[in-house]
């Protein structure tokens, strides 16, 4: 028999197939079973790797990609990283619009991976020439041979995850999954998530996390877009200033909102005592869930899966950083754990 190397072609073969991994300690107190979905074992370390790869290989199938072409896309960060990770092994430049609320960490890792980025001010409206939306739509327009990913009103996200994750969830619970709990952005993997699961299961729940300062819960429960609602917040990737068509808002039962702080101190504390090392998309998750527990929406036989969307390296500078915390009035001096103290020996 002849041996063989037994190897991935490539980086790209990796995406999808991410654990789920059930949650023991940061849970107590709180009635049901709870499993995160581990996202940051992506080769990108996010669930962004998915919906990449899939529009981009759609695009080629419709040859709607061409060689030597120029990836363009709006991005908190990770869509960016995703992006610029397969446009190296597919041979494609990258060119990326990311809001100035991206960590540095995020915004270096872009730079590191080959991409174009332009940093552009977050606290502006979407339709302002200077919004990540329309520089990227501008970039396009003036780039040949380039396609406009545009994940927040693109189809092809929601079918991303309706393949991929949606499926894997229902196959790892053993269809035993009765709650899903995800953070709101483009919207994609909430709707993909959900529309698989209701078709196999109509009673699962489908609960989204949305940001103060964003319009989505608003919109869910009264279709009515609300500028009032639109302020300035930390969180990346949740939220929105705008309504994303690929968000199927009929797909999700209901949503809650988290703040900055809680999401940003759960992050750590899911990472000191679960050992996960997650994001800040990751905090706002299980602040999400400890705030519907509150609500009566779990009981003994419920099984939560709730997505983690990326891993805590690319919020050194910011969650993970007691200055920054400390900055935004989130962390106090006296209460830094000891844990988490530098000692210099000289």
């Amino acid at each position: 028999m002849k041996n063989e190397i037994n190897a991935y072609n490539n980086v790209l073969e990796l995406v999808g197939n991410t654990p789920i991994i059930k949650l023991n300690k940061i849970t107590a107190g709180l009635t049901g079973n709870f499993y995160a979905k581990m996202e940051a074992f992506n080769p990108g370390h996010s669930s962004k790797d998915r919906i990449a790869l899939h529009i981009i290989n759609s695009a080629e199938e419709k040859g709607i990609l061409k060689p030597g072409a120029t990836i363009v896309e709006t991005t908190s960060g990770n869509t960016g990283f995703s992006l610029a990770m397969i446009s190296i092994i597919k041979g494609y430049k990258c060119i990326l619009a990311v809001s100035d609320k991206s960590s540095p960490d995020k915004i270096d890792m872009l730079k590191s991976m080959g991409a174009k980025v332009y940093v552009c001010p977050a606290n502006v409206k979407a339709d302002d020439p200077k919004s990540y939306y329309e520089v990227a739509k501008k970039i396009h327009i003036e780039t040949p041979n380039s396609i406009y990913i545009n994940q927040y009103f693109n189809d092809l996200n929601i079918e991303a995850h309706y393949c991929s994750t949606g499926k894997e969830i229902w196959d790892q619970t053993n269809g035993l999954v009765t709650h899903v709990v995800v953070c709101s952005g483009t919207g994609g993997t909430i709707s993909g998530i959900g529309r698989y699961l209701k078709e196999k299961n109509p009673t699962i729940k489908v609960l989204g996390v949305d940001a103060y300062g964003s319009v989505l819960k608003k919109y869910h429960e009264t279709k009515e877009f609300d500028e009032k609602e639109i302020y300035s917040y930390k969180i990346e990737g949740l939220g929105k200033n705008l309504i994303p068509t690929a968000t199927d808002f009929d797909i999700i039962d209901k949503y809650i909102k988290v703040t900055d702080k809680e999401s940003a101190i759960t992050a750590r504390e899911i990472s000191k005592t679960e050992g996960l090392f997650v994001g800040y998309t990751s905090g706002a998750a299980f602040q999400a869930v400890k705030q519907y527990a509150a609500l009566g929406e779990f009981d003994e036989t419920s099984n939560v899966v709730i997505v983690f969307p990326d891993h805590g390296s690319r919020y050194m500078s910011k969650i993970y950083s007691d200055d920054w915390m400390q900055e935004q009035g989130f962390l106090e001096t006296e209460n830094i754990d000891d844990s988490m103290k530098i000692e210099v020996i000289n």
